[in-house]
């Protein structure tokens, strides 16, 4: 008898703590992402100088300080150690603004400068320093402005914003 109310103890306090887990998973994952990331995927695996991505997204927190990112996934194959863009940004109420960036892709020490799987590279880097962004919608446009158009074996361009902590 006390070892069938042992085990039935047993049991209930393994429910209890199956159901704490559940619970702060997903108490978690409810809470806000302070970031907007989107990258396009870039038709057969060329980026053609003519193809700009285009970036929409809206800052409420204007106490906070942010970092904006260029993000690029490629293949193995891809040919340079660089890429060259141009980064146009439209802040709330203002004009278009342009920026030239060389992204370094690779050294001849290191390889990839980049998380990768397989044949695959990512790579994540920064394109301001740490900025107090005002309310309202921002749009970032990419152009790719490297001498081989089309950019061979690009696969994704995209933008990142990380709310600083």
């Amino acid at each position: 008898m006390f070892n069938n109310q042992y085990s039935m103890l047993n049991v209930q306090l393994r429910r209890s703590y199956f159901i704490l887990l559940i619970s702060y998973f997903i108490f978690s994952s409810c809470t806000t992402v302070d970031l907007y990331e989107k990258t396009i995927s870039l038709p057969d695996h060329e980026w053609k100088g003519d193809f700009k991505p285009e970036f929409d997204f809206i800052i409420k927190d204007t106490t906070s300080l942010y970092q904006v990112f260029f993000i690029l996934r490629h293949t193995e194959k891809y040919n340079y150690n660089n890429i060259w863009i141009n980064l146009y940004s439209q802040p709330p109420g203002d004009t278009l603004h342009k920026a030239q960036y060389e992204m370094r892709l690779a050294t001849n020490e290191k390889g990839w400068l980049a998380s990768g799987m397989d044949d695959i590279y990512e790579h994540r880097q920064p394109l301001t320093g740490k900025v107090r962004l005002k309310a309202g919608t921002y749009k970032l446009i990419l152009e790719n402005i490297m001498r081989e158009d089309p950019l061979q074996h690009v696969l994704n361009a995209g933008i990142r914003i990380e709310k600083v902590q």
